[in-house]
């Protein structure tokens, strides 16, 4: 038998790289103690939690189910495996691993917080309770910090029922201390711990809209400079976008209603097809397309929540009858090409365009991203620079394609766009010069604000 303070030493030696940012060093080490005990269930959840905080999904997967199967009663190996499986759209397999966490240990804030968003999404009504116990009393949370000295206090404002800018890209745990706070649980009458630059990363003004106020109101005695000030996200849901930037000249946005779903079958003046959506939700979940008024109901179904969007349908469809999304983001003003999918569906989204199988597509994508302004035009380039004026966010994103007169066939705009960079394989050495510039850009702009506190756009 291994002596239990060998165990012992090893697992504390894990924690202190793991605390000081070692990744490979803590990995090793808990490695080490699994040698010593492959049941350590300190050691398992601990490189769990480490290969997915580093992106390593498939290790994360293997030490959660060591753990579950050595400890089958462990809330934290159960939720980690219910997060796992929430991201990978499996929100069945989630709702019983975070139903499990929570049979052992039913007062577990973060097995409660997956489980509100699973039920949300399945539209079960029993979600609201869970937002409660998982997030109120819970709303503060120190990010892990990896670098040398105490690192810039940078407080992060999100929205705990989701709609957030995804930041981990561009804001490096190497620089900055990240205090992340749930604004819509964030007890108000609690100081707002101290900081030298704030991220707002509630994104979407459709769902977020309590998170935004609660967020604007902690912010009222700060003087630090403010990414995306929360009164310019919410004026950027997509009815009001629609008729905003609608009136830009160039810009094409569909006509947008927000109706109480009761009311859809009434509703006077839809044309067909028409494109339903629930708010709040993206990367095309429960949005769908009715061609006939007859379809209509059927459509919106399977939508969850009480309300939807109703959204004019504009053609992306070009010359060879495929569709195209172009992806442009907006960085301290500054316009720049993330990505172009082309698909023969009408709902267009890059991870399900099969861009992978058509060396013809990538290479028009390429061209995209190499020369931006000569593939989009003189009209498309003013359009785009009339958005980014119009909305006047420090992060945001254009999802859009080209009318046969050059104009944006406007999709959407808002702070909620993603930047996920491409896999490993060769095939997308031309997509990373472009991601790399985006996220660049963006952890410029945070050093640079962090330094010019009284910045803040008013």
């Amino acid at each position: 038998m291994v002596p239990a303070d060998r165990i012992g030493d090893a697992l504390e030696r894990a924690r202190r790289h793991a605390a000081a940012g070692e990744d490979e060093a803590a990995k090793q080490a808990f490695l080490d103690v699994l040698r010593l005990d492959p049941a350590s269930l300190a050691a398992l959840n601990g490189l769990g939690a480490l290969a997915l905080a580093s992106g390593h999904r498939s290790a994360a997967r293997t030490a959660f189910q060591q753990a579950v199967r050595h400890h089958p009663d462990d809330p934290v190996a159960h939720a980690g495996l219910g997060n796992l499986s929430a991201e990978d759209g499996d929100p069945d397999k989630a709702r019983l691993h975070y139903e499990a966490a929570l049979s052992a240990d039913g007062g577990f804030a973060a097995a409660h917080q997956g489980l509100a968003r699973v039920l949300t999404e399945l539209g079960d009504p029993g979600a609201e309770a869970h937002w409660q116990q998982g997030f109120a009393g819970h709303a503060v949370v120190k990010q892990r910090y990896r670098g040398d000295g105490p690192g810039l206090p940078l407080l992060l404002l999100v929205s705990a029922r989701g709609g957030n800018l995804a930041t981990c890209p561009w804001i490096d745990d190497r620089i900055f201390a990240v205090t992340a706070i749930y604004a819509d649980f964030h007890d108000p009458s609690l100081p707002v711990p101290p900081h030298a630059l704030v991220v707002n990363a509630i994104g979407d003004a459709d769902t977020g809209g309590r998170a935004l106020s609660c967020a604007e109101a902690m912010l009222a005695g700060s003087s630090a400079s403010v990414i995306n000030p929360p009164a310019r996200v919410r004026t950027t849901g997509r009815e009001a976008q629609a008729l905003r930037l609608g009136g830009i000249p160039g810009v094409i946005a569909p006509r947008t209603l927000r109706l109480k779903r009761a009311a859809l079958a009434a509703a006077q003046g839809l044309a067909f097809p028409l494109l339903l959506r629930a708010p709040g939700f993206h990367t095309g979940q429960h949005f769908v397309r009715a061609d006939r008024r007859d379809d209509l109901l059927q459509a919106a179904a399977g939508l969850p929540g009480d309300e939807v969007l109703a959204i004019e349908y504009l053609d992306a469809r070009g010359p060879d009858g495929l569709a195209r999304k172009y992806r442009v983001m907006i960085i301290g003003g500054v316009l720049y090409a993330l990505h172009l999918a082309i698909s023969a569906d009408w709902k267009v989204h890059y991870f399900t365009a099969g861009m992978e199988a058509d060396a013809a597509h990538r290479e028009e994508e390429r061209r995209f991203l190499h020369d931006m302004p000569a593939v989009l035009g003189d009209r498309a380039i003013t359009a785009l620079t009339g958005i980014a004026a119009a909305m006047d966010l420090d992060y945001a994103g254009v999802d859009f394609a080209l009318a046969p007169d050059g104009s944006v066939l406007l999709f959407e705009a808002n702070a909620a766009m993603a930047i996920v960079p491409p896999d490993g394989d060769p095939m997308w050495n031309y997509r990373r010069p472009a991601v790399a510039a985006v996220q660049d850009a963006a952890r410029s702009m945070l050093v640079r604000r962090a330094g010019s506190k009284d910045t803040r756009r008013r």
